[in-house]
């Protein structure tokens, strides 16, 4: 009898307490198959941060600083979506986010978790039900330090460092954007 590992006995003790919850049969948790739904890379919140990147100002010196370079990353945000199906028609929705970062923003790493559901109202009809929250994930934009020469130093809101507006007043403005968190979806399919 060969050994088990950690995360095979892991998987199965999650998978009996998904049964159990759902009322499916445990014989059915030893079956459950994992597969994959959607890789991508970007988001709403990825464009919002690109989107920030957008304009600059001129300094006191006439250099003319430019919001792009602070506002890209090396690495944009990766959504991995997977299901796990319990019963024929139940299945477990999970998925991650890896996050990503720019000079002055950072988008959290995400967790996805919900589920779906279907029947059969008639032998060539599919309804179908689902249910998705995500974690995490959320975009805060970074402060700058500005030099107002005499009037001093202050932290800022980089994008308004040059306006009219009072320094403090600028932080007012930064970014903290959540993504959606919850999505419901409701599909009826016939075929003929």
């Amino acid at each position: 009898m060969g050994e088990k590992s950690g995360s095979r006995l892991s998987s199965c003790t999650m998978a009996l307490v998904s049964c159990a919850l759902i009322g499916a049969s445990p014989v059915v948790a030893q079956e459950l198959t994992t597969s994959l739904v959607d890789v991508h890379q970007g988001s709403p919140l990825s464009d919002r941060a690109r989107g920030l990147g957008n304009g600059g100002y001129e300094l006191q010196s006439g250099n003319r600083v430019s919001f792009n370079q602070w506002y890209r990353a090396s690495w944009v945000d990766m959504h991995v979506d997977l299901i796990t199906q319990i019963t024929q028609d139940t299945g477990i929705l999970w998925g991650f986010g890896t996050g990503e970062q720019g000079e002055k923003y950072r988008i959290e790493p995400s967790l996805k978790l919900g589920f779906l559901t279907q029947m059969h109202p008639s032998p060539n009809s599919t309804l179908s039900l689902s249910l998705t929250t995500v974690i995490g994930g959320k975009l805060t934009e970074k402060s700058c330090q500005a030099d107002y020469g005499d009037l001093g130093t202050y932290s800022v809101n980089c994008r308004l460092a040059a306006s009219q507006m009072a320094p403090e007043e600028t932080l007012k403005y930064l970014v903290n954007a959540k993504p959606e968190s919850q999505h419901l979806w409701l599909n009826y399919r016939v075929t003929f």
